[in-house]
């Protein structure tokens, strides 16, 4: 069924709409015409494996083993990493973010299936690095992954970087060559250890990000013919619903999310009914099941992998 969601009108599909629009996405993955942008969710996906943290409160909750915070800020990731930055020092910090998630990325099915697809990009916005082991498990060697760095310490005017399969840094330039663009806009535990994760480290980005500066240039390129389909993501605090706006601007859409509805704040379906995001509304394993083991056997054949060096 079709439902419009309170007054500010976000449209709503659920049901057999929903497995049918579900179908449609899976197409436009397989074309390359959808972007899938995805978000902490997913770990959980991992029954029984799950070893790092799957939200930014079990960030929260891990950094205040280490070193507790505030009751008043405990729960929030951005001001707990603050504290610890200003009381332990940044290489502290990220000597513990790194420790949080040191285990070995576990891509899901729906990783490996979307590593197999000729996709222009991938927005991953966790730190766990699943999208990018799903992609050199599959030997690929046709994508990049550009992470958003800290200005810590930076002289340069630099928001981020960018690496090969191989793990190995390169130079922005390389990224035409790229048939897949990870962008990783948060950063990542892996090959580097960049994390933006405390409110310092967005101080910068949030001051220049609404005239796109620190949006890569293959980013906003690449976005210009896509819609974005969100999968284990939620829009419950500003500096994710920033982020995510910025990264769909003059994009061409349409754009989508799997959410529960029921569990929707009153920001996040304003957040998704102001960008136009259509919500579907189904159980997130349900959703990935439809579209991981229904097109396992059914993506369109690709071309030879192109070799970035």
């Amino acid at each position: 069924m079709n439902a419009i969601l309170h007054k500010d009108f976000l449209f709503c599909v659920s049901d057999n709409e929903a497995r049918s629009t579900l179908l449609d996405l899976r197409s436009g993955l397989e074309k390359g015409v959808t972007a899938p942008y995805l978000g902490p969710g997913l770990v959980a996906l991992t029954a029984g494996e799950v070893s790092v943290p799957a939200s930014p409160e079990a960030v929260a909750a891990a950094l205040n083993i280490k070193a507790p915070a505030p009751s008043r800020i405990r729960t929030n990731m951005w001001s707990v990493a603050q504290y610890i930055e200003q009381r332990r020092h940044r290489n502290t910090l990220k000597a513990w973010m790194a420790e949080i998630f040191a285990a070995a990325p576990k891509p899901s099915a729906l990783h490996r299936w979307l590593a197999t697809l000729p996709l222009p990009l991938i927005v991953d916005s966790w730190y766990d690095g699943a999208m990018r082991a799903a992609l050199k498990e599959s030997d690929r060697q046709d994508f990049i992954s550009i992470q958003g760095i800290t200005r810590a310490g930076e002289v340069r005017d630099i928001w981020t970087r960018v690496y090969r399969a191989d793990d190995a840094a390169c130079d922005d330039a390389v990224t035409a060559q790229a048939r897949t663009v990870l962008y990783e806009p948060h950063g990542g535990a892996r090959p580097a250890g960049n994390f933006l994760v405390a409110d310092s480290d967005y101080v910068e980005v949030l001051t220049e990000i609404d005239i796109q500066t620190p949006i890569p240039d293959s980013v906003k390129e690449r976005r210009a013919t896509l819609g974005f389909f969100f999968l284990g993501c939620r829009f419950h605090d500003q500096m994710l619903r920033t982020y995510a706006r910025q990264i769909l601007k003059r994009s061409k859409g349409p754009h989508y999310a799997v959410m529960d509805a029921a569990s929707l704040s009153r920001n996040e379906r304003r957040f998704l009914a102001e960008n136009g995001i259509t919500l579907i509304d189904m159980p997130l394993d349900d959703a990935v099941a439809i579209l991981a083991q229904e097109s396992m056997g059914a993506a369109a054949a690709t071309e030879q992998p192109v070799r970035i060096s």
